[in-house]
């Protein structure tokens, strides 16, 4: 699967140009004939699709909390990252006719109330959106699962670029954000998350997924701190009970159950 390239206003995927080609004329670092730089920043699927809440209705998915705070935090954390040099890359969520059974299935028994969009509706609603719209030359890369890794060149565009760290923001923060971060440490990438830039269905959800992201020594913690010079990203091991609650062992009934 080659990655489009996506231009500004409209988006529309330009002629496939060979990889190396799309970043020697992206804002990635490059130099004496090698890019250089260990940082990488993902956005992971801020797509209009989150901005309409008929499909979601319709498969009983709620509105995203803090969802227009979040993509401000986005943008913010994009911009900042661009003056620093810091490569940006985007993954944009698109359907696949080779669904997953349990996907499938969930369609199926939802498809009398899912609306009839047009195809210029769904292709609007598989766009970046435009708080935080690529530049030209910026890659957007389509994958088809949770994981940003999953069937995409992902891997083969951060090993090109030398980058070794990856600070992760977008939506949602326990699907597809939690994917891509699993992934990426099974690469053995260090990896953040941007805790102020990633949000999902409820409080209660973004939460549980954050810790549980801790429990794997992911560094999480506002964007400005892990963008910052000289960011040290030790939180996971700095912290007690790092993405743990010890109230479970601490209070007898649970110990004694």
């Amino acid at each position: 699967m080659s990655p489009d390239v996506r231009r500004r206003p409209d988006q529309q995927p330009i002629m496939g140009v060979r990889l190396l080609e799309a970043l020697r004329h992206s804002s990635f670092r490059y130099k004496q004939g090698v890019f250089v730089g260990s940082l990488a920043l993902l956005v992971v699927d801020v797509q209009n699709s989150y901005l309409v809440q008929d499909v979601r209705d319709a498969y009983g998915w709620p509105p995203l909390w803090r969802r227009d705070e979040v993509v401000a935090e986005c943008r913010s954390l994009i911009h900042e990252a661009r003056s620093q040099g810091i490569p940006v890359i985007y993954s944009r969520q698109v359907s696949s006719s080779a669904m997953t059974p349990r996907s499938a299935r969930h369609r199926a028994s939802r498809a009398d109330r899912l609306p009839v969009l047009s195809e210029e509706e769904k292709l609007w609603r598989s766009q970046i959106m435009d708080a935080v719209a690529p530049e030209p030359g910026e890659l957007v890369l389509d994958k088809t699962r949770h994981s940003f890794f999953a069937y995409t060149e992902l891997d083969p565009v951060l090993r090109t670029l030398g980058a070794d760290r990856l600070i992760v923001c977008g939506l949602q923060t326990n699907v597809c954000v939690e994917a891509t971060v699993r992934a990426a440490l099974e690469r053995n990438f260090e990896v953040a998350v941007a805790e102020d830039a990633v949000t999902t269905d409820g409080p209660d959800l973004h939460i549980g997924s954050l810790n549980s992201m801790r429990v794997m020594y992911v560094e999480v913690a506002p964007w400005r701190e892990l963008i910052a010079a000289g960011a040290t990203w030790d939180r996971a091991y700095s912290t007690p009970h790092y993405g743990r609650s010890p109230q479970y062992w601490a209070d007898p009934p649970h110990v004694s159950g």
